[in-house]
């Protein structure tokens, strides 16, 4: 399996982790689906816990910062300075949701809003990189934001992170490869969620998981409790679905037409 032991370059979507009611179920769900480990981080760590395969870290399951928000996943940028880019993304009409503060020896973080809405993280590593396993079966593979705010979202972070624009479609079926400076293939995408003029009730970054046998694995995940929004489709990078898990957090799975084909940046 490929393992990064290494910091990700800035831009790069390095980290993912869901907040849920109850870690420990949603834990017991994904480990079930994808054959992940999944262990405590520490007596320090509030409940947060490390899902792992072969002892290397893939994402994160943690608490809610606070009761009656919905459940997420969340991206994570990797960045050199997480206060200089605290300071970009306010500077560029987006909002800090949770000030950069340590998180013990491991890294610095902090929570933030772009100009549409959609909240994401930054991750400057220290003692953790991130995720160490990426790009195979049971592992994220792509992430991209969802919004009704394509110019402005477009703008936001191309202005914070560097990042190339390059677009695909038009009209009402626009989507945008980001690709960070010296880079030359993309990290993340950006999607022109409106339909008939409306835009989503609330922007949202997705996490792609990589899915060997994609239709066994949607049979799999309804045993398990979770709801199939999208059902499985083929499309250009191979078949793919969005679906809830039982807590109600969105993540989407893709079986590559290529196994690998598809990949989060090697930055």
């Amino acid at each position: 399996m490929p393992v990064r032991n290494e910091a990700w370059s800035p831009g790069t979507p390095c980290w993912i982790d869901c907040q849920v009611d109850d870690p420990a179920k949603a834990g017991e769900f994904y480990a079930e689906l994808f054959g992940w480990d999944v262990r405590g981080a520490g007596e320090d760590a509030g409940g947060y816990l490390m899902a792992l395969r072969e002892g290397q870290a893939i994402a994160g399951v943690g608490p809610k910062p606070e009761g009656g928000v919905p459940s997420v996943w969340t991206t994570y940028f990797a960045v050199a300075d997480a206060d200089a880019t605290a300071e970009r993304i306010t500077a560029a009409g987006g909002r800090i949701l949770v000030p950069p503060f340590d998180v013990m020896e491991f890294g610095r973080m902090f929570v933030a809003a772009d100009v549409s809405g959609a909240p994401f993280a930054v991750w400057e590593a220290r003692a953790h990189n991130g995720a160490a396993v990426h790009n195979e079966h049971g592992a994220y593979v792509w992430n991209d934001l969802h919004t009704g705010d394509y110019e402005a979202a477009k703008a936001f972070y191309s202005s914070v992170f560097g990042f190339t624009v390059t677009e695909f479609g038009d009209g009402a079926m626009r989507y945008g490869t980001l690709v960070p400076p010296g880079a030359t293939e993309p990290v993340a995408g950006i999607n022109d969620d409106t339909v008939d003029g409306a835009a989503p009730e609330q922007p949202y970054w997705l996490t792609w998981f990589q899915f060997d046998g994609l239709d066994e694995g949607l049979r799999r995940a309804a045993e398990l409790g979770a709801t199939v929004l999208v059902p499985a489709q083929d499309g250009p990078f191979g078949r793919m679905a969005i679906l809830a898990a039982p807590q109600g957090e969105m993540f989407a799975l893709l079986e590559p037409v290529t196994v690998g084909e598809l990949s989060a940046p090697e930055g």
